[in-house]
C-alpha cells in the first residue's frame, strides 16, 4: 500500500534504544514517500519536585533542553532534517497527541519495553500514547533480554 502514511512521527526517549525506534519509522515512511518528524519531551523541573523547591529553574531547564537538542539531532544523524526535530517541554503522551493533531501526523511510532503486571498498570509513554492518539500507533518493542537498553 503505497502512500498509505504521509507524516510519520518518531517519539523518542534519547536512550540508544531510540536508534532502533527511529530505523522502523523511517522504514516506514520511505516505503510511503511520506515527511518523518522526530520528537522528545522534557518534563518541567517543576512537575519533578512539586513546586517545592524556592528556586527558579529556568536556567537548568534550559540547559536540559539544550542537551536534548543535541542528543535528539545525533540520534537523528541525517536521517531527519533539523526543522523536523523537535524537543518540548511537557507531560510526554500529552505533547505527542499534540504535536501529532497540529501536524497532521497520521502514524506516531514509539518504543515499548512491554512491561507486564504492576509496571504495565502504572502506565508508560507509550501506552498514553496509544490511548489518545486520533492516528495509528505502532510500538517499537525494545530492551529485550541479554540486550543493553538505556544508557
Amino acid at each position: 500500500m503505497s502512500n498509505e502514511y504521509r507524516h510519520v512521527l518518531v517519539a523518542v526517549d534519547l536512550t540508544k534504544d531510540s536508534h532502533r525506534v527511529l530505523e522502523r519509522a523511517h522504514q516506514i515512511a520511505d516505503r510511503n514517500h511520506a515527511k518523518l518528524s522526530i520528537m522528545h519531551t522534557l518534563e518541567p523541573l517543576g512537575f519533578a519536585y512539586g513546586g517545592d523547591i524556592p528556586m527558579d529553574l529556568t536556567s537548568i531547564q534550559d540547559q536540559l533542553d539544550e542537551h536534548a537538542k543535541q542528543r535528539l539531532a545525533e540520534i537523528a544523524d541525517g536521517d531527519v532534517a533539523k526543522e523536523d526535530q523537535h524537543v518540548v517541554v511537557g507531560m510526554p503522551d500529552t505533547e505527542i497527541h499534540r504535536f501529532a493533531e497540529e501536524q497532521d501526523v497520521d502514524l506516531i511510532v514509539v518504543g515499548s519495553h512491554g512491561r507486564h503486571g504492576f509496571a504495565l498498570l502504572l502506565g508508560s509513554t507509550s501506552t498514553g500514547v496509544l490511548h489518545g492518539a486520533q492516528c495509528d500507533v505502532l510500538a517499537v518493542r525494545v530492551g529485550k533480554k541479554g540486550e543493553e537498553s538505556a544508557e
